[in-house]
This record gives structure tokens, sequence and C-alpha cells, in this order.
């Protein structure tokens, strides 16, 4: 596996500053910037893009979507020039690790919807792209954004193996079965009918 063949340097490199910008919490970055409601005091106390959007501010919800997200692409881009494939799977491991587990928030983060897609773009943007579009059909369907997440959260891995090979499958599989573990709550509220759809409390 080409990760195993990383260097201690360049892994420890890689996954630190792959961390740290996992770490970074868009959405409180963002409510705090336009002097919105702290998201952890509002709703599901959540820091991602559904709950910012429980603020009544769109712009917000979008940002802290794009920031999300876009540690993640970056971070996968980053490890990539840095040390090459190996290094992308790496990135892509600690920067959603970032994400879950800030140090800044003493590591009570985010579920990690927004940041998984940024990296299965990174991955490979047509299989990622599929993810994307696969989250925003279930949830024009069906209005859980937990539901679309936890779909998309399947098809990538599929998705991202037949494009990419194993490797990188096992990696966003891997990261998959984090993101549905983080939204057990989520899980246990749908199979009981109590789940708010998107756009409500």
């Amino acid at each position: 596996m080409q990760i195993l063949q990383l260097s201690f340097a360049d892994a420890g490199t890689v996954a630190l500053l792959a961390y740290v910008l996992g770490s970074v919490p868009a959405g409180i970055v963002v409510t705090w910037a336009m002097r919105l409601p702290d998201p952890r005091t509002i709703g599901s106390q959540n820091i991602g893009t559904t709950n910012v959007l429980r603020t009544g501010s769109r712009l917000a919800a979008a940002l802290t979507l794009i920031g999300d997200g876009g540690k993640g692409f970056l971070a996968v881009l980053l490890g990539s020039t840095l040390a090459g494939p190996g290094g992308a799977w790496l990135a892509g491991a600690t920067v959603f690790i970032g994400h879950l587990f800030p140090v800044w928030l003493r590591f009570r983060g985010g579920k990690g919807v927004a940041t998984f897609l940024g990296i299965a773009l990174a991955f490979n943007f047509p299989a990622g792209l599929g993810a994307c579009l696969t989250w925003l059909a279930v949830a024009a369907a069906f209005r859980f954004s937990s539901l679309s997440a936890l779909v998309a959260a399947v098809v990538a891995p599929l998705l991202i193996t037949y494009a990419e090979g194993v490797e990188a499958g096992l990696v966003t599989a891997g990261l998959a079965a984090c993101l549905w573990i983080r939204h057990a709550a989520n899980i246990r509220r749908l199979l009981g009918r109590r789940e708010p759809r998107i756009g409500k409390i």
C-alpha cells in the first residue's frame, strides 16, 4: 500500500498539516464573523452546515459548507503535492479526523459530511461529484440531511474504488464508516420517525 511506503518524515508532515487544517471549525468561524448565534447553542448543537442553517442565514450555511468541504479538498491536494498518492490518502484520513476531533474545541467536532464530500472530490472529481449528486437527490426526495449523508457515504467508496482502485476505496470506506458512527443518533431518530427535516429545528 502506498501509504505504508511513505517515509516517517513525510507521513508526519502530511498528517500534522492535514489534522490542523481539518481542526478549523468553519461553522464557528463563519457564525462568529457574521455575528450569528454559536451553532453549539442552537438546534442539534452541531457545528456543521445543517445546524448553521438554523441560525436563519443561508449565506452562513453556504460558507460553512464551502469551508468544511474546501478544507477536505485542499488537504488531499496538499498531501498529494508533498508525498504523492500515499500522501493524498493519508491527508484525507487525517483531515477528516481533525474535523471530527478538533483540538481547538476540546475534540468535539462535527459529523464530517461536507469534509467527507470534499475529500471524495479530491480523490477523484467525477466520483466525488457522483457522491454529491447522490446527497442532493436524496435530500430533494426525502428532505433529511442525515439520510442524504448516509446514502452518499455508501455510494462514495464504491465510486472511488471503481475510479481510483482499492487503496483509495478502502480509505474512503473507513471514513464512511466513521461518518455512519457519528450519525448513530440520527439513525435512531430516522428509524423512530423523529428526525427533523432540512430547514426544521
